[in-house]
């Protein structure tokens, strides 16, 4: 195999740097304003998979994974799912395992797969969060998310987001 075919690639081009500039800014102003709320309230509106849900509505913003129905969806329904096996199972490596295998059903037979999601079941049985974290920060910042992504990503492209809302 030649040197030039090894380091040539068939990777997507990266996209302009207007799209850039501005998927960066939207990731960060959902990010501040979650954080922002979270000092206002007094309750966690953050955690650690909203940066990968950024990721998707600012970055690939057509992607199925980051419609408002993925993301609003997907995390209630894995956090929802990791809530029920805590409180079946327990905590520890075979409830961890077993609860993002199970949210991942869950997400696919509901249609809102979101990858970020993923990650919900595994805070929520390392941390052994109650119920009321399903408002706070599940579904309260993943509203925050779409809400920013929305605008940003119209302000970008009028009518381009989201593709569909259920």
């Amino acid at each position: 195999m030649s040197m030039r075919r090894l380091l040539s690639s068939n990777a997507p081009p990266a996209p302009p740097l207007k799209f850039i500039f501005i998927s960066s800014v939207g990731a960060a102003l959902a990010i501040a304003i979650t954080g922002w709320l979270s000092v206002l309230s007094g309750t966690p509106w953050l955690m650690a998979p909203f940066g990968a849900s950024c990721v998707l509505a600012f970055g690939v913003p057509d992607s199925p994974l980051a419609q408002p129905r993925a993301i609003v969806g997907g995390h209630l329904v894995a956090t929802a799912v990791g809530l029920l096996v805590l409180w079946l199972v327990g905590d520890g490596w075979l409830a961890a395992a077993l609860s993002v295998g199970l949210a991942l059903a869950a997400m696919q037979l509901t249609r809102t797969v979101h990858a970020p999601a993923g990650a919900d079941p595994l805070i929520v049985i390392a941390a052994h969060t109650s119920i009321s974290y399903l408002i706070s920060p599940v579904l309260l910042g993943s509203l925050v998310i779409v809400i920013i992504a929305y605008f940003v990503n119209n302000a970008r492209n009028t009518g381009s987001y989201p593709k569909y809302w259920l």
